[in-house]
């Protein structure tokens, strides 16, 4: 029984990171039909600079650690921006071209951030509250799932909030409709799609930072393993479907858990079955619009 409940409680943190990852690229695709492969760059960076803010501040105290997220999280969205702005407003309705260029951004950034912080990956230190087990049912958890849990749970009330509740949600919903209507009433749509990225860009950002506690370490690898099962989560979900992501997210990484340790280490074959077996059954997703 305890076996079970630590697998659990693993997997629904590991799933809560899958879905800081996997939220921004469903937003983004799902209000602007743009798929960002350069997300990961967005983690990536904002788990090294995150954890650089730690170390100015003592990275095992609390303001340090809060520190970090903070910093992970606009960095994150600051370089979202960025390249929303520079290299994805050019090419909205161009495809072809925006998958090249994010896919180009992605290689040179790990190429960059390799450069700046080596190959090798920095192991790091927390509070040491996080470092300890919680016991629940004879299982004894690690706390840093509870944080990495409840912070997933807030970025998605938050961002559900945010597209319903508000003025800039509204438009934004109402722009993807049909942009031509909104413009037309005198409203700047393109400022909200950036606003859109930068919100991705952040939920990247605050996941990098969570993940490098998950994992223990920092390094330019980080967001592209990341990005993978992100990705696999976001079509599982469905593109688009935020919620779609949320519930992937947590299937993705109960299965992958059970899956390593039931079946000797197969989790990410096994993963790589369920997105065919979705793909044949429901190619728009479990919670998808169908074409």
């Amino acid at each position: 029984m305890s076996t079970i409940v630590l697998l659990l409680a693993t997997g629904l943190g590991l799933g809560a990171l899958y879905f800081l990852v996997a939220s921004g690229l469903s937003l983004i695709y799902g209000l602007m039909h743009v798929l960002n492969f350069a997300h990961g760059a967005f983690l990536t960076l904002g788990a090294l600079l995150g954890y650089a803010a730690a170390l100015r501040l003592d990275a095992t105290s609390w303001p340090g650690f809060i520190a970090s997220i903070l910093v992970g999280a606009l960095v994150g969205a600051g370089v979202a921006t960025l390249t929303e702005l520079l290299l994805i407003r050019p090419l909205y309705e161009r495809h072809i071209e925006q998958v090249l260029v994010t896919v180009g951004l992605s290689l040179a950034s790990v190429a960059l951030f390799e450069g700046i912080w080596g190959t090798d990956p920095t192991f790091i230190r927390g509070p040491a509250w996080l470092d300890e087990t919680t016991g629940i049912l004879g299982a004894r958890v690690p706390n840093d799932r509870f944080v990495i849990i409840g912070v997933a749970a807030l970025v998605l009330l938050a961002i559900v909030v945010f597209l319903r509740r508000t003025r800039y949600g509204m438009i934004i919903r109402a722009g993807v409709e049909n942009r031509a209507m909104v413009t037309a009433l005198g409203i700047d749509v393109r400022r909200s799609f950036t606003l859109v990225f930068a919100i991705g860009g952040a939920a990247a950002g605050l996941g990098g930072v969570l993940a490098a506690h998950y994992f223990g370490y920092v390094s330019p690898s980080l967001g592209g393993s990341l990005l993978i099962f992100a990705f696999i989560v976001t079509v599982i979900g469905g593109l688009g479907s935020l919620t779609g992501a949320a519930v992937a997210s947590v299937l993705v990484a109960l299965l992958q858990q059970f899956a390593n340790y039931y079946a000797g280490g197969t989790g990410d074959f096994v993963i790589v079955l369920a997105l065919a077996g979705v793909l044949l059954v429901r190619p728009s997703g479990l919670m998808g619009k169908a074409a």
